[in-house]
């Protein structure tokens, strides 16, 4: 007589968000999955093992990150095909949300294991949610690109209609604001939002120009996500002619406005880049 085969336990697959500031944003289900796992994949492991130590665990933890989630994928699926339950978690957030997690997600779905992602915390729909401006639609562009490749990544989304979300680091936040005003003018409502879910949380609402003037002022610190109006109406009328343009500036720059706030102040009438503007108040100067 044939004995009856044992189906093999095959392990599954969880991505579990982590608080982005605040340990009491931590469910009980993100609690009750780590609990479960038989192995967390981390980002940094250090970082992780305060997490768990602070939940008063004690588990096997796997470095996975950037660099190295190409080569820890088969080990992965092997530890999967072996039974093991594995929870995969950044160093905040939301896994897969410009962290690693979405391409051993999908590995793991193809070969036929159990997959699943754990609701949390997540920057991007925080800072949207409190920046006031329109949810119904909206576009998560991540971290922005670096140098020359930033402005023309930017200028691609100048006629986007959604409401846009980006991540900058502290040390590029100016240089951003500024082409977020070059592109977009000075008239786009948008939010600078930092610190978010912590002690000192702070979102900033206003233009692009008013807030890209703040930064100037203001050393960055902390970690930023802004969020910025999609093109509305303005952005698609016809554009105002140069002639047009610089009677405006002459007549503000006559009145004693400074030439930039000036060149500021008709940028955002017009939803105009301001180094277009201010262009043409060097013009009117040779004049």
């Amino acid at each position: 007589m044939e004995e009856p085969k044992i189906k093999q336990k095959r392990g599954k697959l969880s991505l579990v968000a982590t608080p982005i500031g605040n340990l009491a944003d931590l469910s009980e289900r993100q609690r009750d999955t780590l609990a479960a796992a038989d192995l967390v994949a981390a980002e940094d492991t250090r970082h992780s093992g305060l997490l768990l130590a602070h939940l008063g665990l004690k588990k096997p933890l796997l470095s996975y990150y950037k660099h190295n989630e190409a080569g820890r994928e088969e080990e992965l699926l092997a530890k999967l095909a072996a039974g093991e339950n594995i929870a995969l978690i950044s160093d905040a957030g939301t896994p897969g949300i410009c962290d690693p997690g979405s391409s051993i997600l999908l590995a793991a779905a193809q070969a036929g294991f159990e997959v699943d992602a754990i609701p949390g915390p997540c920057a991007a729909i925080q800072a949207l949610v409190l920046s006031g401006l329109p949810t119904e639609r909206f576009a998560f562009e991540g971290f922005l690109p670096r140098g020359k490749v930033k402005l023309e990544f930017l200028q691609k989304l100048a006629a986007e209609e959604r409401t846009l979300v980006f991540y900058e680091a502290p040390h590029r936040l100016r240089e951003t604001m500024q082409m977020l005003e070059e592109v977009f003018g000075g008239g786009r409502r948008m939010a600078v939002c930092r610190e978010l879910t912590k002690k000192f949380q702070e979102v900033q609402r206003g233009t692009v120009a008013e807030l890209a003037a703040v930064w100037q002022e203001r050393e960055p610190r902390g970690e930023y996500v802004l969020v910025l109006e999609g093109c509305d109406e303005a952005c698609h009328r016809p554009e105002v002619g140069e002639e047009q343009l610089k009677a405006e500036l002459k007549r503000l720059l006559d009145g004693g406005m400074k030439h930039k706030a000036a060149a500021r102040e008709i940028a955002a009438r017009y939803s105009l880049p301001v180094s277009r503007v201010y262009a043409l108040g060097l013009v009117l100067k040779r004049e």
